[in-house]
């Protein structure tokens, strides 16, 4: 009996698609025609290829009246939202056009009799190994890069949004990519380890939970693949006493709510100078209740479910042992939806919170923040370097050389001022300790995506 995968929709928990699990000999000729569509894709020029996966991003755009529709389906974004076309294509727009100049051989001048120069060489065969929660952006960061590089990708997306997959895989053929230089594979986890532990794979990028990296980590050991794992976090804000509140309030609740809290990068702890404390939680409160929970296909709707209720549950588990130790519930929405062992989940601000909290500790993934009171900025930076992860943290002052002195105590991979919950392609992505290693985008994306190799000619 073929085993299958099904899409369960957070919606109403009805089975939204199933599709068939490859077998082994499946996913031994998707390898086999990797390797053909990459030789092929050798002889293109990279200005070519930048033309052709113009053409990728054009395709995979033109799908999005169909894609948005899908996504809430799949993961429960409110089609308000309209899909992610717009970070997808800067994204892959912004990597295409750096393309030339950062995969441009790097010459050595000042040595009399000799010609040196690096040159940057495809790894081979790259491993995208993509999640649910923003399925399109994820991807587009090591699929577009790692085509223009001059690698052949295989694709295994998450369970819950196996169609986002199918997609990639058409705006493939749609722009006429090689045969078999781009594969969407559906996988179970067990193949997948194997795969990578197979030595066929050069490099895997994995976006997921901690636990997943390390499994990703054990798969590959000894195989020699290089690995971009973006593995979590615990986003912290830090509101100065000289901060815009207006402009943080706005742009914080929104950093922590939308997408129903489920984004790598929300911001899930705020700290608030005392001097501005209790202005900004009565603004924070206020605009907070304005993001009603509802059915993501209804215009109407700003938040809708989460991916899956055990997601939710453990978001109600951290607010729940919050309460027993003493924070307080500033938003209390009840909704007929939003009761255990659904996906549907109202937000939550949370105060009089500490780190002895899960919900100041541990990642919630989910539509709840807590908001502490701090003395001053010494104080903000020993609680935002209080946690196992470092992907992103945001500092909301009118003092940007502050936020700089601030941001550079600050455990993490990328130091926001006056903005947070956003990526942007000229920087590295890129996180710390539990958050993990390698670093996706910019020039830097395409140093990872590559091999060096030096030529030192003398002349005679």
């Amino acid at each position: 009996m073929t085993e299958t995968v099904k899409i369960i929709s957070p919606i109403d928990g009805s089975v939204y698609a199933e599709r068939p699990v490859a077998n082994g000999v499946e996913i031994e000729a998707a390898v086999v025609r990797a390797r053909a569509g990459r030789n092929a894709w050798g002889e293109v020029t990279v200005a070519e290829r930048a033309k052709i996966m113009t053409h990728f991003v054009d395709a995979l755009a033109g799908m999005n009246d169909e894609i948005v529709p899908e996504l809430a389906w799949q993961m429960g974004r409110p089609i308000r939202f309209g899909g992610e076309k717009r970070g997808v294509e800067e994204r892959s727009r912004y990597m295409i056009s750096i393309a030339e100049e950062a995969l441009a051989p790097s010459v050595k001048a000042g040595k009399e009799g000799f010609t040196r120069y690096i040159t940057r060489e495809p790894l081979g065969l790259v491993m995208v190994i993509a999640p649910w929660n923003y399925p399109y952006l994820t991807a587009v960061n090591s699929i577009v890069p790692g085509l223009m590089a001059g690698n052949a990708v295989l694709l295994k997306h998450a369970s819950q949004t196996l169609l986002v997959g199918e997609r990639f895989a058409e705006a493939g053929r749609r722009a006429g990519l090689p045969e078999g230089l781009f594969q969407n594979l559906v996988m179970s986890h067990g193949d997948t380890e194997k795969l990578i532990g197979s030595g066929a794979i050069d490099h895997i990028n994995f976006t997921g939970s901690v636990e997943g990296g390390r499994r990703i980590e054990k798969a590959a050991a000894g195989t020699f693949a290089t690995l971009g794992l973006e593995l979590g976090g615990k986003d912290p804000a830090y509101v100065r006493e000289d901060a815009d509140l207006a402009h943080s309030i706005e742009n914080l609740v929104d950093g922590s709510f939308f997408n129903s809290g489920q984004s790598c990068c929300g911001v899930e702890r705020i700290y608030v100078h005392e001097g501005v404390y209790d202005a900004f939680v009565e603004g924070f409160v206020d605009n907070a209740r304005g993001w009603t929970l509802g059915n993501p296909l209804e215009e109407s709707t700003i938040v809708g479910p989460m991916a899956r209720p055990q997601f939710a549950d453990v978001v109600r588990g951290q607010k729940e042992e919050a309460l027993r130790k003493g924070a307080t519930a500033h938003l209390g929405t009840h909704h007929p939806l939003d009761k255990a062992g659904s996906p549907y989940l109202a937000p939550e601000v949370l105060t009089n919170v500490n780190h002895q909290m899960a919900v100041m500790r541990e990642e919630s993934f989910g539509p709840i923040v807590g908001i502490m009171k701090v003395r001053d900025d010494a104080e903000a930076i020993t609680l935002m370097n209080d946690s196992p992860y470092g992907l992103t943290a945001s500092i909301w002052t009118r003092d940007i050389e502050a936020a700089g002195r601030i941001g550079a105590k600050v455990e993490t991979g990328t130091v926001f001022a006056n903005r947070c919950d956003y990526l942007d392609p000229a920087l590295v992505w890129t996180g710390v300790k539990d958050t993990g290693k390698g670093g996706a985008l910019s020039e830097i994306g395409y140093a990872n995506l590559t091999q060096p190799k030096s030529y030192h000619l003398r002349h005679i």
